[in-house]
């Protein structure tokens, strides 16, 4: 989709972001329209380029559809830079570590009189409260929530497989732009909005919370739960490969026997209700484990999809790049990578219109766009080469500026 007909295009973001929950909320942006121009540090760049092990994805996957301008903010010429870009801009993101942007003079308190249609998002650890100066992680607000604890089996808190808290605390910033900039349609006036990791992370433990204000006993973990349905679990294949297969309903029971060829089942009385299979589970579970295991994981998901049953291979993260349904539609996302790899990643979710929003520009090189947005503040390129060679400002390692 061209980006002049999507519905944040003419919107100027300044994502001051670093490894997720900030970059999360500009990549949502990005993706929807908005010209979202990621300030890195220079002359290093973002820390996340170079991070290995489970950082490695970071950087590739949450920049793409952004322009790279580095800039040195701890100098007074790459503050001022930053000042004339806040100047031109609709929104500023920024998820630094308590009291970082305002030790730089880019604090809310210090840019609201000068620039008051800014919308400034601030994501943070905590909100304000015992709690706000100290250090948050992703992993940490897991533990602190609860969510690690109903992730993992009794006495083995586990954390969730992705970022989950970063990334929502990200969408939720999202949320609250998208809110102020309808304010500022009526006001004129912009205004700081905040999202934080440990709140997030209590929104998705409401339901848990609900549920232990209504019970008498502590609330369990989800592996340790009183399922409501008698098959609700995972199963081994004849090929070696986890599924998980529910049988959720009296309807689900009888498909599952005439297309898994069991009149048998079909016919046992004692099994007729969910209930009845409830109490069955003991002899029910290895009955179901033999099936499932005869078959092979192809086999299985035909006679589920053919029995409308909830079933799913627990898929592997390498696996899903060449699954059918993601392929089709631009579910995936076609990337060049900044080391010259190729490969694809998830588009965001969400289609209006019946068009999702695709791929712009890839992620960029360190400092690709420093040339072109400085040149639109009214810098020469004389300037621009000197800025480079005082390390206030990084260049892609390609340019290099020269007079006409």
């Amino acid at each position: 989709m061209p980006s002049q007909t999507l519905p944040l295009a003419n919107l100027r973001v300044l994502d001051f972001g670093h490894t997720v929950m900030g970059p999360t909320a500009g990549l949502v942006l990005a993706d929807l329209g908005a010209e979202v121009i990621r300030i890195e540090p220079a002359p290093g760049g973002d820390p996340t380029r170079k991070l290995k092990g489970f950082g490695t994805g970071y950087f590739p996957f949450f920049n793409r559809n952004k322009k790279s301008v580095a800039l040195n903010l701890k100098t007074p010429e790459g503050l001022a830079l930053a000042k004339k870009l806040i100047a031109i801009s609709d929104v500023l993101i920024e998820n630094f570590g308590p009291g970082t942007m305002e030790r730089l003079g880019l604090g809310y308190d210090a840019l609201k009189d000068t620039f008051p249609q800014l919308i400034y998002l601030s994501l943070k650890g905590f909100s304000a409260g015992p709690y706000e100066n100290r250090v948050a992680l992703d992993e940490v607000v897991q533990m602190m929530s609860g969510l690690a604890y109903m992730t993992g089996p009794p006495g083995q808190p586990l954390r969730a497989g992705s970022s989950v808290v970063d990334i929502m605390g990200g969408m939720f910033g999202v949320i609250a732009i998208q809110a102020a900039l309808r304010e500022r349609e009526a006001t004129g006036k912009g205004q700081l909005v905040t999202s934080n990791l440990f709140e997030s992370a209590m929104f998705l433990m409401g339901q848990h919370l609900a549920y232990a204000a209504l019970s008498d006993e502590p609330v369990p973990p989800m592996p340790a739960r009183v399922s409501a349905w008698a098959i609700y679990d995972q199963f081994i294949s004849l090929d070696g490969e986890r599924v998980f297969l529910g049988i959720t309903s009296d309807r689900h029971w009888a498909r599952f026997c005439d297309v898994f060829e069991r009149p048998d089942l079909a016919e046992d009385e004692t099994l007729a209700t969910n209930n009845q299979r409830i109490e069955a589970r003991e002899r029910l579970l290895p009955a179901v484990s033999e099936i499932v295991g005869a078959l092979s994981l192809a086999e299985l998901t035909e006679k589920a999809i053919t029995a409308k049953l909830p079933f799913a291979h627990v898929a592997k993260p390498e696996q899903l790049f060449d699954d059918p349904h993601l392929n089709a539609g631009r579910r995936l996302l076609t990337t060049q990578l900044s080391d010259g790899v190729t490969t694809k990643l998830p588009a965001l979710p969400i289609e209006m219109n019946g068009h999702a929003p695709g791929l712009r520009s890839h992620p960029p090189v360190l400092g690709a766009d420093t040339t072109d947005v400085l040149g639109e503040l009214g810098l020469s390129e004389n300037e621009i080469a000197d800025l480079a060679a005082r390390e206030i400002i990084c260049l892609p390692v390609h340019e290099e500026p020269t007079d006409e």
